[in-house]
């Protein structure tokens, strides 16, 4: 007769199983897994792809409303743009669901390196920012915002590759 809750006997043997070949590989890829969550999101306040706030690191910079109102520009004490910083500024607007905006984010990094000394590249996570987003017309994903030092911001809206992101980051922003 098979096993059921009618019997009051376990659907399967609790001890056959804990012995098994099975259960010790998924408990050991869980265990392991756990610590290694653990440690990454600890070194970082809890979140495993927080960016550190360097402005000079040549990483990409997670950016909020109130860091951008603080170091780009505040909308609302301001009516005519005006960058708050000394260094051209390149925001990228993206989500974690957007396969485009995936593809570019190495290229962003790539390029913050590059020009770590003459520019500051960040990021703006349109589902956590969705203010910040809306307040700057972001309707498309990936887009670029490219800030010059003087000047007003340009929207580039789609994936681009990185020799284009470069030939932008001359033109618009220009930086040599």
């Amino acid at each position: 007769m098979e096993n059921s809750f009618k019997d009051n006997k376990p659907v399967f043997q609790i001890k056959g199983f804990l012995k098994s070949r099975k259960f010790w590989k998924a408990f050991l890829g869980i265990a392991i897994g756990g610590v290694a969550g653990f440690l990454l999101t600890s070194c970082n306040g809890g979140d495993p792809l927080k960016v550190s706030d360097s402005r000079n690191s040549g990483t990409v910079i997670d950016l909020t409303d109130s860091i951008f109102k603080e170091n780009i520009f505040n909308y609302e004490t301001h009516k005519r743009w005006k960058l708050a910083g000394k260094k051209p500024v390149i925001i990228d607007f993206y989500a974690t669901w957007c396969r485009p905006c995936l593809e570019m984010s190495p290229l962003l990094e790539e390029v913050a390196g590059e020009y770590s000394s003459k520019i500051v590249v960040y990021r703006v996570d349109t589902d956590k920012e969705t203010m910040l987003a809306k307040k700057l017309g972001i309707r498309n994903l990936p887009t670029l915002m490219f800030i010059p030092v003087r000047g007003t911001p340009q929207l580039i809206m789609g994936a681009m590759p990185k020799d284009s992101i470069i030939k932008a980051v001359h033109e618009i922003l220009l930086v040599k």
